[in-house]
């Protein structure tokens, strides 16, 4: 008999989603566009406070025009994490950018302030920095805004990962010039694919939605100035977002009682340290990860071995964005005064539990059980 398979992080479906898809349907509104496209983006701005939203086929997509809303082209330098996955630095370089990449902080495994001042003093004029807020935890926005207004440069920041996450009682992904979600399957709250931009400048946002929709001229025939994408959300994806959004604080208090379980289960063995949290925020707890203590015989690997022997579904940290291969070329600014990376030393050590809404009590034990057992405890 097969064992049951425990995900990372799998969609997790309530009901009120078929009614909006259903009225999508019945209104025979199944293309691009429509209803529920309008009430997912006002729904969202009223629930974050970002302003404004477009939604969008993809997080990456969000990511993409908002460096087209910032003039991002040939030979621009755009500074981003490091320690991330590759969606957040592809769009630099559709645009011909170049990204730097930018090392983590040992406090919350984000953006390091410390090299991103490096990185001013290194490079003069970029054109943007992107922050991301890995996992769920958010970045120490305070200072990175610091700098960046200080060196009078706008910051996008990726909140895919952290989507009800909020930084001294503001969402995060709208302290930003732009902010991003994503709402991917894995996400704490999905559309089946698709994401949002999101601005407190309307202007921004309608010409975001111009350029998404193929940049069509106002004109009764079929007229173009300039390049568009197609990167509007449908009216179907929409109601699943709507339906899900329903959900959204019921599902971040779940993944932050997961953390909270894996923290109180560990917190006897000392070679495990949980992934930190900002104290000046309130992360969603998206995945829940771990390091293992340099010093110690057990592996990462030894233990998504274990796991992956009963089914048990889990991963390896981001592997750092200077260590890809696509981005061999590009330059990386650590947050260590001797050169060493953080973000690299979390990839060695570290890994993502499962953290799936769906987790029973009894999931939490077996995957607690089987962690433990590797430690000899």
């Amino acid at each position: 008999m097969s064992k049951k398979r425990i995900y990372l992080s799998s969609p997790t479906m309530h009901g009120e989603e078929q009614k909006y898809v259903q009225e999508a349907f019945d209104t025979n509104w199944v293309a691009p566009l429509g209803p529920n496209v309008n009430a997912l983006e006002k729904e969202m701005a009223a629930y974050t406070g970002c302003g404004y939203a477009a939604a969008l086929s993809a997080g990456t997509a969000a990511i993409h025009l908002a460096l087209k809303l910032l003039g991002v082209g040939q030979g621009d330098v755009v500074f981003v994490p490091d320690l991330t996955f590759s969606a957040t630095c592809n769009p630099i370089v559709y645009e011909k950018g170049v990204p730097v990449f930018i090392d983590s902080e040992p406090d919350t495994w984000n953006m390091s302030p410390e090299a991103l001042e490096r990185a001013f003093e290194k490079y003069q004029t970029p054109k943007a920095v992107i922050c991301v807020h890995l996992y769920g935890t958010p970045a120490k926005l305070d200072r990175i805004m610091e700098i960046c207004a200080r060196h009078n440069v706008p910051l996008i920041e990726d909140a895919a990962e952290s989507l009800g996450s909020t930084y001294k009682g503001q969402h995060t992904g709208t302290l930003g010039k732009y902010g991003i979600y994503s709402f991917n399957g894995n996400k704490i709250i999905t559309t089946s694919g698709g994401g949002m931009l999101v601005s407190k400048e309307e202007e921004a946002v309608k010409k975001a939605t111009f350029l998404a929709t193929q940049a069509r001229d106002p004109a009764r025939h079929y007229q173009h100035s300039q390049i568009g994408y197609n990167y509007r959300m449908s009216n179907v994806t929409a109601g699943i977002g709507r339906g899900q959004l329903l959900h959204l604080e019921e599902h971040k208090a779940k993944k932050k009682e997961i953390y909270g379980k894996y923290k109180d289960a560990f917190s006897d063995i000392e070679e495990i340290t949980m992934n930190p949290l900002n104290p000046d925020g309130d992360a969603n707890c998206w995945l829940s990860g771990m390091v293992i203590a340099e010093n110690s015989e057990i592996t990462p690997d030894i233990i998504m071995d274990a796991l992956d022997a009963e089914n048990i579904e889990s991963r390896p940290v981001w592997k750092p964005m200077h260590l890809q291969p696509v981005f061999a070329q590009y330059d990386f600014i650590p947050h260590n005064e001797d050169g060493s990376s953080v973000g690299e030393d979390v990839f060695n050590r570290g890994l993502c539990l499962p953290s799936d809404v769906k987790n029973t009590d009894e999931d939490m034990e077996l995957i607690i059980g089987i962690i433990r057992g590797c430690f000899g405890k």
